[in-house]
């Protein structure tokens, strides 16, 4: 269609977050497309600049959908080479809670969250009351308006959905208190990483144009669980390239590398593209080359290179690894895994059937799950060593099945009451503003073709 509006619109990707999209709007009726994108939900950013950004990481997708629109509105759109790679490129999460859903589908439950976050930050749905119920945050709210209903969501960022609806806040509240009481607390759940850094991509770009880049300042020595957690990728290949007793194969997608020991006992897993607090390594033992898996390990993205580097430098002692396959967890093992935790005083606390040593300040601990210990098949963790605000929102997790061997866990217990690391950023040191102060989230995976379908 031949552009009968004097207005060009110049979508490229964003500068500093990965999946969001810049428009930038020329000509002397620009206003049409303005307002135009602005009902998109775009937001303005500098003059005649807005970006499309949201917390399903879908901005190629629904950026594609508003240059047709304002194509068919006789506005001129042009589309940078890298952004229309974005827009050809097919993905899917890892790990997807609804394995059945079409991509269409995916998308479309994406959207109903992304407006559900939409609502809670323009002030249209207001949240009384929050809880994490094991598993994930769960809220309730009510619209404000006409319809005025009230709802109970659950779930966080692009998984997020109402369950249930009220007809009024104080019996919203009523039914959420009766299942959440122990840990209801007012007003909404703290921002995710993905709303933080969905935020900061909407600052206007002049003020980050015009902040200079601060300097960066020398590493500094922190307890092992506070380092930076480096380039996992790096540390991978720097452990293969020193032992060549593990044989390295990619996937066809080249997102996951395999590292298999020549007894083709013990393989490495790591997922390259995983988001920060997705499972980025995965550690299995077998009893033989053809057995099931005796027991396995998972680490985070966002796990301290030395603690990695720990856990790696065991797997390459050899024998050290499997001399525990098969000894079920007792009274003995637990002693065995957590003493240097014991020695390094930190504090015991029991809770049902959950064992806990903790820093006394609590911001890194091991937890034992004693039912999870007798149901070897569950998918329960036994152990779960974390570092962050709390066990139920941590900075980076390791999780550990029932039969992993507990000189294992002794050395990364170890590395955890006594180990030092680098950590060249602190949060005092980051000058923003505190409701957008966040750690960078990873960039969104890309796979190379229209036809190729990569894992998140």
């Amino acid at each position: 269609m031949t552009p009968t509006i004097d207005a060009h619109v110049h979508l490229d990707t964003h500068p500093t977050h990965p999946s969001a999209v810049i428009a930038v709007l020329t000509g002397s009726q620009t206003h049409v497309a303005h307002l135009g994108l602005e009902a998109a939900d775009w937001t303005v950013v500098a003059d005649n600049t807005l970006v499309l950004v949201r917390i399903d990481h879908e901005e190629p997708y629904w950026a594609q959908e508003a240059a047709q629109h304002l194509a068919a509105e006789g506005i001129a759109v042009e589309i940078t080479p890298r952004l229309r790679e974005a827009m050809a490129e097919e993905w899917t999460w890892a790990n997807y809670p609804m394995p059945w859903c079409t991509r269409s589908e995916i998308r479309e439950v994406s959207n109903q969250a992304q407006k559900i976050h939409d609502d809670i930050r323009h002030g249209h749905l207001l949240i009384h009351a929050h809880a994490h119920d094991g598993n994930t945050t769960v809220a309730v709210g009510t619209y404000l308006g006409r319809t005025g209903r009230s709802v109970y969501l659950h779930g966080e960022d692009h998984l997020r959905q109402v369950a249930d609806t009220f007809d009024s806040p104080a019996q919203a509240l009523l039914a959420f208190e009766k299942i959440h009481a122990a840990d209801m607390r007012p007003g909404p759940a703290p921002l995710t990483d993905t709303e933080r850094a969905a935020a900061e991509a909407r600052t206007p770009l002049v003020l980050i144009a015009a902040k200079p880049e601060p300097a960066r300042p020398e590493p500094e020595t922190v307890p092992v669980h506070l380092a930076d957690a480096g380039d996992h990728d790096a540390l991978l290949d720097a452990f293969l390239a020193a032992h060549d007793e593990w044989e390295k194969w990619r996937t066809w997608t080249d997102d996951t590398t395999h590292a298999i020991h020549e007894s083709q006992t013990l393989r490495i897993e790591r997922v390259h593209e995983a988001l920060p607090r997705e499972t980025a390594w995965t550690v299995a033992a077998y009893e033989t080359p053809v057995s099931d898996r005796m027991w396995h390990l998972t680490a985070t993205g966002t796990t301290p290179a030395p603690v990695l580097q720990a856990l790696l430098h065991h797997l390459a002692e050899g024998d050290a690894w499997d001399t525990a396959i098969g000894s079920p967890v007792d009274e003995k093992t637990v002693t065995a895994a957590t003493k240097p935790l014991t020695d390094a005083g930190w504090k015991h606390t029991v809770d049902g059937r959950w064992i806990r040593w903790t820093t006394p300040s609590g911001d890194v601990g091991i937890q034992f799950d004693a039912f999870a210990a007798q149901t070897p098949n569950s998918t329960l963790a036994t152990w779960t060593i974390w570092a962050g605000p709390s066990i139920d929102h941590p900075t980076w997790t390791i999780t550990a099945s029932p039969y992993t061997p507990s000189v294992l866990l002794t050395d990364l217990a170890e590395n955890l009451a006594h180990g030092t690391g680098p950590r060249r950023y602190t949060p005092v040191e980051v000058k923003r503003p505190a409701h957008l102060s966040t750690a960078p989230t990873g960039p969104r995976p890309r796979a190379t073709t229209a036809h190729s379908s990569r894992s998140r």
